[in-house]
């Protein structure tokens, strides 16, 4: 069978894979707590350079390329539309596993972003140029883009689906520090808790997700063999 076939990205044990989901959701939560007890709510150095060089040089094509990320993003197509179309096409592909396996990451996603940003409320950027919801760590957009770009990495272990996964997630972090709706380190906080979200639901679906991945290559491979 070959290795593209199926769901591959599993080279280690599901406790493995659990560990390292609790980490990066305690790193998440560590820089939170940093950012409001060590710094009282301010960004940190790196936040004002980054978000001062943004918006020194904002550009009217970029600004509209980070007005479609933030639709993309967010909102009813971002935090509902998005999700059920992946949902839905996984459905059409008879894939169950993965169907609950990418819901039950977004919707843990979604849960773990508003504990946070309930926790700590930090402030967003005083130049923010889009409508946004409270607190701004983590990034809610990012967390997002995030958990559905790995989701689909472990569901579809191919290059190019890496590619776009990262592309699409960078392109987000730069558009929400763009827009001034986030500082970079929301973006960082962000990415870690979907990340952690989607091994968290690796390392308790696993053994599904690899044998139905399995079971489909079994089936294609018939489909392909001489009668």
């Amino acid at each position: 069978m070959s290795p593209s076939s199926s769901v591959r990205p599993f080279r280690w044990s599901r406790l493995t894979y659990l560990w390292i989901a609790l980490a990066l959701c305690a790193a998440a939560t560590s820089l939170g707590a940093v950012i409001l007890y060590a710094r009282g709510d301010a960004p940190f150095a790196v936040d004002v350079w980054w978000n001062t060089l943004l918006a020194q040089s904002r550009t009217e094509s970029l600004l509209w390329v980070s007005f479609a990320m933030n639709w993309l993003g967010g909102g009813w197509f971002g935090i509902f539309g998005l999700p059920l179309i992946i949902a839905a096409a996984l459905a059409i592909a008879r894939r169950p596993w993965a169907l609950v396996f990418f819901l039950a990451a977004e919707v843990l996603s979604a849960g773990l972003v508003q504990i946070l940003k309930h926790t700590f409320g930090r402030a967003r950027p005083e130049d923010i140029i889009v409508v946004s919801d409270f607190g701004s760590f983590p990034s809610g957009h990012v967390a997002n883009a995030t958990t559905i770009a790995v989701a689909l990495m472990v569901l579809f272990p191919r290059l190019w689906v890496r590619i776009v996964g990262i592309a699409w997630v960078l392109l987000m972090a730069f558009s929400r520090t763009y827009l001034g709706a986030h500082w970079l380190t929301d973006t960082i906080g962000g990415a870690l808790v979907g990340t952690g979200a989607v091994l968290v639901l690796v390392a308790v679906l696993a053994p599904r997700l690899t044998a139905e991945a399995d079971r489909r290559a079994d089936a294609a491979t018939l489909r392909r063999a001489p009668v």
